[in-house]
């Protein structure tokens, strides 16, 4: 039996009951994990619940409501709300489910947006001004350096790549040490689209790579300014500084690089390998940025 991972979810929605009290909702789904899982065979799950009842005993209930209609259990739940932080962590630790703060979401994230748009304003009680204040934003962090035990040494190389998204078709039979990916397809990218990433190169490629599969790994980031750097995201608000950009030719290469993560809907790849002649990856993750 493979892993399972979940996206959850549980927060009030733009629907009122007849007291004028937000309903809330415990929405959850599967992450796809790899590239070969159909959207259509994710396991989704939505409960409402009174606003009256929003304590973790009851989000713990629908929890458990859930994986007696899923085809397995989760071996980890991905919340990305931080202000429900406590609430979600003590209901999945009371169910023996690790849970993890996590902005690599996509899945509940897409099906949020689908809710948003095309399912809530079909309900009774719907409040569109609610809707428009539904927003979630994520607060900056500072960006710090990664450590030690994982950083290589002057030998260490890097660079800006693409790939066609067909390619990611076989991602299954990719010689992958850690890693994780998701259907491209998935994401509205036509088969012929670039898709833009970066590549490590490093003789401490299977410690980096391990220690990084520990991660809720989310995107990665160009940032511009006095000291260019391209930063990986983590985590719910974690940043790290992955590569400085100290020339014009590589300031230009991270900026093409958001170019292009734009044209793909936000979608790239991190990927390490030991040198550029290596037919295998340390570590290879699909990443999505909004």
């Amino acid at each position: 039996m493979g892993k399972t991972i979940w996206e959850l979810d549980f927060y009030s929605r733009p629907i009122f009951d007849e007291n004028q009290k937000k309903m809330w909702e415990v929405l959850i789904c599967e992450s796809p994990l790899d590239v070969t899982r159909s959207p259509d065979s994710l396991f989704r799950y939505a409960e409402y619940v009174d606003s009256a009842e929003v304590n973790s005993l009851r989000l713990r209930q629908a929890l458990e409501n859930a994986i007696a209609q899923a085809p397995a259990p989760p071996n980890k739940i991905r919340f990305f709300r931080r202000q429900m932080n406590n609430m979600i962590l003590k209901a999945c630790e009371d169910a023996d489910i690790p849970a993890a703060p996590s902005r690599r979401t996509y899945v509940l994230d897409r099906w949020l947006e689908d809710r948003l748009a095309n399912f809530y304003p079909q309900q009774p009680g719907y409040d569109p001004a609610a809707a428009r204040a539904a927003n979630v934003q994520f607060p900056a962090s500072t960006v710090i350096p990664l450590p030690e035990t994982v950083k290589g040494d002057k030998t260490d190389k890097w660079s800006f790549v693409s790939l066609e998204a067909a390619a990611f078709e076989d991602m299954s039979e990719w010689d992958i040490a850690f890693g994780e990916a998701f259907p491209v397809e998935m994401m509205d990218v036509a088969p012929d689209a670039r898709i833009p990433g970066f590549i490590v190169y490093s003789p401490r490629a299977m410690p980096m790579a391990a220690w990084m599969s520990d991660l809720e790994m989310s995107f990665l980031q160009f940032e511009a300014g006095n000291l260019p750097k391209l930063r990986l995201e983590t985590g719910a608000s974690d940043s790290w500084s992955l590569a400085n950009l100290t020339t014009p030719q590589t300031v230009a290469e991270g900026e093409g690089f958001e170019i292009a993560k734009a044209k793909a809907n936000g979608i790239h790849f991190f990927a390490i390998q030991s040198n550029p002649a290596s037919e295998s990856f340390a570590g290879f993750w699909l990443m999505k940025s909004s």
